[in-house]
């Protein structure tokens, strides 16, 4: 999602949600939210189920 479009569902403004994508991007010291999402696999803080991936095809 774009950061409008959590900004949207979230009811909050899109850039505050730019503040906190930048905030976490700075705090696991990667450049953007693909790095960051490979850096919470790794981790196993989040885990792609058969559901997911095939919603992607």
């Amino acid at each position: 999602m774009s950061n409008k479009d959590f900004a949207f569902s979230l009811g909050i403004g899109h850039q505050t949600v730019k503040n906190h994508v930048t905030s976490i991007l700075r705090k696991f010291c990667v450049e953007d939210r693909t790095q960051a999402v490979v850096y919470s696999l790794k981790r196993e803080w989040v885990k792609l189920s058969d559901k997911a991936s095939q919603s992607q095809e």
